[in-house]
């Protein structure tokens, strides 16, 4: 009877034992899962959901900026090498048309772009001048493309690019789609975040 009693409380200690290190484990896992990780000091999350985040841009989404309201009819998907970034075709349709780029190297960058035509300007030299402005050679090089409902382009492709930055935010740009293609010149303007607001549609 004596061995039946140590037997029955042993087992009774090894079982509270087992649901005590269970029970310590599953609270370890909570306090892991609910501590924050890492958070970028300058991400600006607020901003985000207030005025709509540039880097879910897509077609059918509206884009108010000075005043006007542009629907985004088509984007371009940019790739080179691990660096990712996108080109949106924004029109009113009244016959104003832009284009907006967005990318984070780190930092978010969004630049409203203008087509210019009738321009001899070529890329190349270190620094060009438009319009009394002078614009010092950036980046260059040749990044891969995905095109999404109308952007006036193939549905996949290669683009070349050289980049110009200017004073105050100011930039051309030239690009050339494919190999057979001519260079398109565009200037820009690097906007603040809170002159835009972007009005995401349906995720479906």
């Amino acid at each position: 009877m004596t061995l039946v009693i140590v037997l029955l409380i042993a087992a009774a200690a090894v079982l509270g034992w087992v649901l005590w290190r269970n029970n310590a484990r599953k609270r370890e896992a909570e306090r892991t899962a609910a501590a924050p990780g890492p958070v970028d000091p300058f991400a600006d999350a607020d901003t985000d959901v207030l005025r709509g985040d540039p880097r879910r841009l897509k077609a059918a989404d509206l884009v108010e900026l000075y005043g006007k309201t542009l629907a985004v009819r088509g984007s371009l998907r940019l790739s080179e090498g691990d660096y990712r970034w996108s080109e949106h075709f924004l029109d009113t349709g009244t016959g104003v048309k832009r284009w907006l780029s967005v990318e984070a190297d780190p930092d978010l960058e969004v630049v409203m772009w203008e087509e210019i035509t009738g321009s001899d300007l070529q890329p190349g030299p270190r620094e060009l001048s438009h319009d009394g402005v002078s614009y010092r050679s950036d980046e260059q090089g040749t990044a891969r493309y995905t095109s999404e409902a109308t952007t006036g382009l193939a549905p996949a492709g290669t683009v070349k690019y050289h980049d110009y930055a200017g004073p105050d935010g100011q930039k051309l740009s030239f690009e050339r789609f494919g190999d057979e293609g001519k260079w398109e010149l565009a200037k820009g303007l690097t906007l603040d975040r809170n002159q835009i607001t972007i009005y995401h549609q349906s995720e479906a």
